[in-house]
């Protein structure tokens, strides 16, 4: 069959591998001028299978209240005139119940290993090098109350089949010695099986694989819309960026995997997808001592941030602003917002890395009130979906492409999870929760 492929960041770029790898004919649009430059481009860089607990629970209404007057805090809410951020937000509180949160972590780690699984397969398979460490993922406290809640959640993810240890602060140096000039350590939580790498680097070395099996991409053309006839899309009208010359791509399928654009882009086929931005900032830093810095990727539970070795580099990223599509750094809450992740580096690695001249970046994360992305068929016969990944799209996108490539081909994947599309019992049920409904 013939595949389009609305969007090439991880998730897009995935899915077009992976149709490719089930014979189809793929050709895949973006609006920029390569793979992965948009969420993809600069994240946290993990791939945290292990460390996947959903936004909402029963404390987040309180946490994200209070962080509200804090400009700096590490999920902030700006409330906007937008009927799609207030519908995001009341279904996020629907969330936000003990049973809601068991129910969809165990969806997301179900989702993660598959995902990860898929990943390691695909590296084996292309040889793709993207700065790759299989040293796990250390989440570390500074306080007595935070480590107590650590080894909660560490408790629940065991429950859940994930190999989370509980670490006393000696065995966290023992894990990171670079920590050690950093006092303020009381313990942390270790998942040896997680790892990190770029996402951008991978991204588009495995687009010039598509590209090399014969994968067609159309870089640098605007979405327009769709045509339609019944109960199927007949075409996507695209332009040249740069041009007034338009066209219509036509296939056989249909799949809509443009990050946090996904939403408003089928809004006037009759979808509505309940994704929201999620605005993330990032800092990337040259290393002046390489051997003096981290190797194991870390989470600060302090700040909410994730640090990443990146070859000679070094990737701090976190914290997620609500508020609408702006993806700009040079206003005074983005520079708040992008410096903070600079000092909190020096106070954890004082002269380490060049805090002269941070890299910033801000991006926009897919997210769904329940953390779960959106996989499978939508109302529409032959259009498919695969967005709405939230912070998880570098941990998710290999599997998620793979799934659905098993499904556009015919085959359910070997994955518990509820795929859009499907009312099986066992699974959540699609239209009666808020954040799954078309309308």
């Amino acid at each position: 069959m013939k595949v389009i492929v609305l969007g090439a960041g991880i998730i897009g770029v995935a899915t077009a591998w992976h149709l490719l790898e089930e014979g189809h004919e793929v050709t895949v649009v973006d609006r920029q001028p390569e793979a992965a430059l948009e969420t993809s481009f600069a994240n946290g860089a993990q791939i945290s299978v292990c460390f996947c607990e959903p936004w909402a629970n029963a404390g987040a209404p309180f946490k994200v209240a209070r962080w509200m007057l804090q400009a700096d805090s590490p999920l902030l809410f700006r409330p906007r005139l937008d009927p799609h951020q207030w519908r995001w937000a009341l279904s996020f509180l629907t969330q936000c119940t003990d049973a809601a949160f068991a129910r969809n972590v165990e969806q997301l780690v179900a989702l993660g290993r598959y995902s990860h699984d898929a990943l390691k397969s695909l590296v084996a398979k292309t040889g793709i090098e993207y700065d790759r460490l299989e040293r796990g993922i250390l989440h570390f406290f500074s306080s007595a109350a935070d480590y107590e809640n650590g080894v909660k959640a560490a408790a629940l993810m065991r429950d859940h089949g994930v190999d989370r240890r509980v670490l006393d602060r000696d065995a966290v140096l023992a894990v990171e010695p670079a920590l050690k000039r950093f006092g303020g350590i009381h313990g942390g939580t270790f998942t040896p099986s997680d790892e990190s790498g770029d996402a951008r680097v991978f991204t588009q070395e495995l687009a010039q694989r598509c590209a090399a099996r014969g994968a067609k991409f159309l870089w640098e053309h605007d979405i327009l819309g769709f045509d339609k006839s019944g109960a199927k899309i007949t075409g996507v009208h695209v332009r040249e960026r740069g041009t007034l010359r338009t066209s219509t791509v036509v296939a056989d399928q249909y799949v809509a995997a443009a990050g946090s654009f996904t939403a408003p882009l089928l809004r006037p086929l009759g979808i509505w997808l309940n994704i929201y931005p999620a605005k993330g900032y990032s800092a990337t830093l040259r290393l002046k001592r390489p051997e003096d810095a981290s190797v194991v990727s870390l989470l600060d539970d302090t700040r909410k941030i994730a640090i990443s070795r990146l070859g000679d580099h070094i990737r701090i990223a976190g914290t997620a602003e609500m508020a609408g599509y702006d993806t700009s750094i040079d206003g005074p809450k983005s520079r708040v917002r992008c410096e903070a992740l600079v000092r909190r580096y020096e106070e954890l690695f004082p002269g380490v890395a060049d805090t002269a001249q941070p890299n910033f970046w801000a991006g926009l994360r897919p997210s769904t009130p329940d953390n779960l992305p959106y996989i499978g068929r939508s109302k529409i016969a032959n259009l498919w979906l695969n967005a709405g990944h939230g912070t998880l799209g570098w941990t998710h996108g290999a599997g998620s492409g793979r799934a659905l490539a098993e499904l556009i081909s015919g085959r359910r994947p070997q994955l518990d999870y509820g795929f859009c599309g499907e009312a099986l019992p066992s699974r959540r049920p699609l239209v009666a929760l808020p954040s799954r409904s078309w309308a």
